[in-house]
């Protein structure tokens, strides 16, 4: 008998490979999902079916892809905004026998309106189920969110939560196992762990403590979740079934000369923060490979060509890989490092980094033509703020970047300077030449005893 999880670096996606008796399923598969037919049969398992907790938002679904692969039974659950082309739809009490094992279907509507967990039952142990597929219904540490129906607020998020007391009647010693951990766009309050059970969450997780169903629905219907531009793209992919990942996911190798007359879209240097701020190519963008999945949605569009910069090949595969997993797949390539580039002549331009205390004198001395831009999310800044900042989000500046004067001066903060970077490097890549980092950013504000 084997359950295996695979996590998926970036997106924080979970997903798993459960077998018994020479057959197996798959639930939430990733794009590039040959790992599972690897594993699957190397334990001598056939792949016989393939389940959808509901349409992501966030990522690519490999079932159509592994379906082609196994001829596995897709199972996803009615209600999906649209006909997924690729499944048959589940429904509750349907159940699916994968040798000894039996996954039984609830419906369980409110993070989205197809939503599915799926119960996992030892058919030799008939005591009750071992363990829950829970989709972005429940996670460890927090619970889905109900933003993708504006106009349904209060209804989603009452869904959701008796969506949950169904799943908490399967009984404590349930083990969770939720599509995402920590690090994921959908949901903010997710522990580091990625093991817990159902009692464990009953008793711990914050959003199960609210005393009414009214006061959850109060709390859900008020929260702040952001919906970056690839969402919908995403959603229509896995809808229609979206292709195979490209077999190669190595870029190909760019000299200076072919980079510069490539004809591309965007530039994006791939490298951290701190490298990128110290000198980087005319026109690039800096997207670091672990922010590539939380933030290259906002700023790519469907089919805009892309090439990258980085240190290595190493991590200019591993950023394509992030990028293909959220069907940014038109990549013109990859150039490795930029002391190359200097020593051959090319001019290098840099971002500035400043600290708390030139911050501090700007404020003070209320500077002309500088403004201090926090680009944390909207909880972030609810919860402390410096005086005298100005507000965009990060992801926002894709478009609300054209409400900025480039013949100013902006200095970039947010927690710690990751995000204020990425926000410098767009706004450097859209023609603004007066920034700066704020290094430490509202970590190194309170930790200067400043008020905020």
């Amino acid at each position: 008998m084997l359950l295996k999880k695979f996590k998926t670096p970036g997106l924080a996606h979970l997903s798993y490979l459960v077998g018994s008796g020479g057959k197996a399923a798959v639930i939430d598969p990733r794009r590039d999902c040959e790992c599972y037919v690897e594993i699957a049969r190397a334990e001598g398992l056939e792949i016989t079916h393939i389940f959808e907790t509901h349409r992501n938002e966030d990522l690519v679904s490999g079932s159509p892809v592994l379906k082609e692969l196994t001829s596995a039974r897709v199972l996803h659950g009615p209600n999906a905004d649209g006909n997924v082309v690729y499944a048959d739809t589940a429904r509750e009490g349907d159940e699916f026998d994968i040798g000894q094992l039996r996954i039984s279907v609830l419906e369980t509507p409110g993070h989205t309106d197809d939503h599915l967990a799926f119960v996992l039952r030892d058919t030799a142990y008939p005591d009750g189920p071992v363990g829950v597929f829970t989709g972005d219904a429940l996670f460890v540490g927090d619970v889905g969110r109900t933003d993708f129906y504006p106009d349904r607020k209060r209804e989603v998020a009452g869904l959701l939560y008796d969506s949950l007391d169904k799943i908490l009647a399967l009984g404590d010693q349930v083990i969770l196992y939720p599509a995402h951990g920590a690090g994921s766009v959908c949901g903010s309050g997710m522990a580091e762990r990625e093991f817990s059970t159902l009692g464990h969450e009953r008793a711990n997780n914050p959003r199960l403590q609210f005393d009414s169903r009214e006061a959850f629905i109060e709390y859900k219907a008020d929260e702040n979740h952001y919906q970056p531009p690839y969402f919908r793209l995403m959603e229509r992919l896995n809808l229609i079934g979206g292709d195979a990942a490209p077999r190669v996911m190595r870029p190909r190798r760019l000299a200076l000369a072919e980079l510069m007359e490539l004809d591309f879209d965007h530039l994006v240097d791939v490298r951290d923060p701190l490298a990128y701020a110290a000198g980087h190519l005319s026109g690039a963008m800096n997207l670091p490979v672990g922010m590539i999945s939380s933030f290259a949605g906002w700023f790519i569009r469907e089919g805009e060509r892309v090439a990258l910069v980085g240190s290595d090949e190493d991590q200019l595969e591993m950023a394509k890989t992030h990028l293909t997993r959220i069907a940014i797949d038109n990549i013109a390539g990859g150039y490795v490092g930029v002391v190359p580039a200097a020593a051959q002549g090319k001019m290098m331009e840099t971002i500035p980094t400043i600290g708390t205390d030139e911050v501090a004198k700007w404020l003070d001395a209320g500077r002309d033509g500088w403004t201090l831009l926090d680009v944390r999310d909207a909880d972030e800044r609810a919860s402390a703020a410096i005086e005298g900042s100005r507000h965009i989000y990060v992801g926002e500046l894709n478009e609300r970047h054209a409400e900025l004067d480039k013949n100013k001066h902006y200095t970039l903060m947010c927690a710690s300077g990751m995000r204020a970077t990425v926000a410098a490097g767009w706004l450097a890549s859209r023609g603004f030449a007066n920034l700066d980092i704020y290094l430490g950013s509202m970590g190194a504000w309170k930790s200067s005893g400043r008020a905020a």
